[in-house]
């Protein structure tokens, strides 16, 4: 529950990438022996992802912020619908079993209902590397026994195909080259954690990725980077709220896409070296145009909070959602709230208005859920948002961090 109408006021730290630990955990598999990740963040989506390596026989321990896993005893089992239907990045262990292990069994992935978001880039990029792939009872079982060294070319720049072939390759005999990848800072962070752990990982950041096999990877200590789309969330509350706020552990370069737009806005934005400080005295005006695109163009990730912005400002804009074609749920629930926005097909126009008004709001997947937080603070009166559930898997207790700001927010428990 939320009343709003507060500036944002004083400093907020943004905690560790969710998307970068996801894949991370998952190379984990790749690993003999202990690998201990900082700044764990209480998140349902690592939370499910830590039982699925549980589930492998990996021993879990959670000791403040560090979480200790240790696959010494890990078995090749199958994932089941049960685990994977929680948590879209299930997929990725696909890659990690098939490296170590020649073999693996998954359970089709869950996760947001955003669109269609196939998995036929994950495998064909596997069977270009010799993979056998059968999909039956809602199962998917690839056998690696002839697996290879080669190249790979995606058709679309996919980030969790570009980290399952990554995590695949790692120990294979030869070079293996991807080619139109994702180019995402979760994805080098990826081939940071690997190379830490003895792979031979290059070119990360870059449209090209090439893998050079070893025998194994060790474990070892790693410190995931801080989460850009909770930082940019931020910016887009404060630029939405007004106020002025020090976002720390933030990476300026991370979101150079969304602070060029804000500060077309008349935002004021400092940037440090790990901190953004984000100021906004008046109604901001729109922004023409904007599309989502892969990185490092603008992220369909703060789609739904942008949004929430566009709609209190000071003229019309045009959204077009590229990549996920149902990322519009949000939508509905602005309107409530007196957000003036028609969507056809892909595009949304979003007319700016004065004020929203508090309603009771139903969030549709995580981003939708931390746009329609980000009106409620806007909002004139109360606004409660419903299916908190999906705010958990990307926001660790986002309430608490808005208090620290000046807002007057609660969760409600059921």
């Amino acid at each position: 529950m939320i009343y709003g109408g507060k500036k944002l006021e004083g400093v907020v730290s943004v905690e560790a990438s969710k998307n970068a630990f996801l894949p991370i955990m998952a190379g984990v598999v790749l690993c003999d022996g202990q690998v201990q990740l900082s700044d764990y963040v209480d998140l349902s989506d690592l939370d499910c992802m830590r039982q699925i390596l549980q589930t492998l026989g990996a021993k879990s321990q959670l000791s403040g912020k560090k979480l200790l896993l240790d696959t010494t005893g890990l078995e090749n089992k199958s994932i089941t619908h049960t685990l994977a239907q929680k948590v879209r990045a299930s997929i990725i262990f696909l890659g990690a079993m098939l490296g170590r292990f020649k073999k693996a069994v998954i359970a089709y992935p869950g996760g947001c209902k955003i669109g269609s978001r196939p998995i036929d880039i994950h495998l064909n990029g596997f069977k270009a590397l010799g993979v056998r792939v059968v999909e039956k009872h809602g199962y998917i079982y690839c056998h690696g026994e002839n697996m290879r060294c080669g190249e790979v070319v995606f058709p679309f720049p996919s980030v969790g195909a570009t980290e399952s072939l990554m995590l695949c390759a790692c120990l294979l005999d030869g070079v293996t080259t991807l080619k139109n990848v994702a180019k995402e800072p979760e994805v080098v962070d990826l081939q940071n954690f690997l190379n830490k752990m003895g792979a031979k990982v290059r070119g990360a950041g870059t449209d090209c990725i090439e893998i050079e096999g070893v025998k194994s990877l060790h474990g070892g200590e790693f410190a995931v980077m801080s989460d850009r789309i909770v930082a940019g969330t931020y910016l887009l509350a404060v630029a939405t709220c007004g106020g002025d706020v020090m976002i720390e552990n933030a990476i300026y370069r991370h979101n150079e896409s969304l602070i060029s737009f804000l500060r077309q806005s008349a935002c004021q934005i400092d940037v440090f070296d790990d901190k953004i400080r984000v100021k906004a005295d008046r109604r901001l005006s729109s922004i023409e145009k904007i599309q989502t695109l892969p990185y490092p163009h603008f992220p369909t990730d703060l789609q739904p909070q942008m949004m929430t912005l566009q709609s209190v400002c000071s003229g019309v804009c045009i959204i077009q959602e590229n990549l996920f074609e149902n990322r519009f749920g949000h939508v509905m629930e602005l309107r409530k709230m007196g957000a003036n926005i028609v969507v056809k097909d892909r595009s949304a126009c979003v007319v700016g208005v004065e004020q929203l008004y508090g309603a009771d709001v139903f969030a549709t997947d995580l981003r939708a859920g931390a746009a329609l937080v980000i009106a409620g603070l806007k909002a004139e009166g109360y606004t409660t948002v419903h299916n908190v559930e999906y705010i958990d898997r990307g926001y660790e207790r986002i309430e608490e961090k808005y208090k620290l700001l000046g807002a007057e927010i609660k969760r409600i428990e059921d």
